[in-house]
């Protein structure tokens, strides 16, 4: 077993879910399509939502091949550089304070 399935294994353990029940290629697959072709912060993101999704009654893999095609159709992130007003690429690239 790997880390992966020891963790996909505890965590499901700790929601009262079964590992059998999670797809976890699925996921990976999703989140993977969002991260390279939206941005990365996206991929946890959009994994919570399939999950809402799905927790909702929808098809696991009909929402997934949904939200990828989504993901692989987003424009190329230089397409919307290009296209930003020069404030919100300034905000983009603006340093993180802390609070």
């Amino acid at each position: 077993m790997n880390v992966l399935d020891e963790w996909i294994k505890a965590a499901s353990a700790e929601l009262g879910l079964s590992p059998a029940d999670i797809e976890r290629n699925l996921v990976l697959d999703v989140a993977r399509d969002v991260a390279h072709n939206v941005v990365r912060p996206g991929a946890p993101v959009t994994a919570y939502l399939l999950g809402l999704a799905v927790g909702r009654g929808a098809d696991p893999a009909a929402a997934a091949a949904r939200l990828s095609a989504l993901a692989t159709a987003w424009p190329a992130a230089d397409d919307q550089q290009q296209a930003a007003p020069a404030e919100d690429v300034q905000q983009q690239a603006a340093p993180v304070k802390d609070v």
